[in-house]
């Protein structure tokens, strides 16, 4: 049985969301961020040494980090290869790309904005360059999304499962005003059963549906 260690307010609701699609089963373990500091929990560094979610276990297989949950997930229980394109294809192509952008060049100027904003006035020689980064990044989403209806073509995919949570993030803070594709999107990740049951399960999630 597949045992996810779930943090409130987290990319553990993407794990969550690709099991539901999935239909495989498996069981939450839910643990609180600090209130004061929001970060995760001390108990999460029995699981896994680095103490942060997402992390699954599989019997006695420890499997840590988004892109390597979803592919271990897809490899192993996408048995009808529903959400991995055909190799050779531009949309398998598309489909790795997003698979490491969603976590690398997405995820930094976001994160960088989230913690310089801690900062106050200090931070402001940073913020023009971390917006412009923002502005970048949101601006090939959306030139994506015009071209096709997920990350990798016109079916989802295992891209789809890690392109949400940026954007997701960023709509939450005011960032997706004018991109028409980018909204579509998450309003349409947002209506999928398999999305909404996972929400239910996975409880306090502060960048699902509006």
């Amino acid at each position: 049985m597949i045992t996810v260690h779930h943090l409130n307010n987290s990319r553990s609701q993407r794990i969550l969301w690709l099991l539901e699609e999935l239909d495989v089963p498996y069981e939450i373990k839910h643990y609180q961020r600090d209130p004061v500091t929001n970060l995760a929990p001390p108990e999460l560094k029995a699981v896994h040494p680095l103490g942060k979610s997402p992390v699954i276990t599989d019997g006695d297989r420890v499997i840590a980090e988004t892109g390597a949950i979803v592919e271990y997930l897809l490899r192993k229980y996408d048995e009808k290869h529903d959400f991995v394109p055909e190799v050779g294809t531009q949309d398998y192509i598309d489909y790795v790309h997003f698979m490491h952008f969603a976590e690398g060049t997405a995820m930094l100027p976001l994160l960088l904005a989230l913690y310089t904003g801690l900062l106050g006035d200090a931070a402001a020689p940073l913020q023009p360059r971390i917006m412009s980064e923002i502005k970048a990044t949101l601006d090939y989403c959306e030139y994506q999304l015009i071209r096709s209806k997920y990350f990798a073509g016109d079916t989802l995919t295992g891209a789809d499962f890690m392109m949400s949570f940026p954007l997701e993030g960023s709509r939450a803070r005011g960032r997706l005003t004018g991109y028409e594709a980018c909204n579509d999107y998450v309003d349409a990740i947002h209506k999928r059963p398999a999305y909404l049951r996972a929400l239910e399960k996975g409880g306090d999630y502060a960048f699902g549906p509006r």
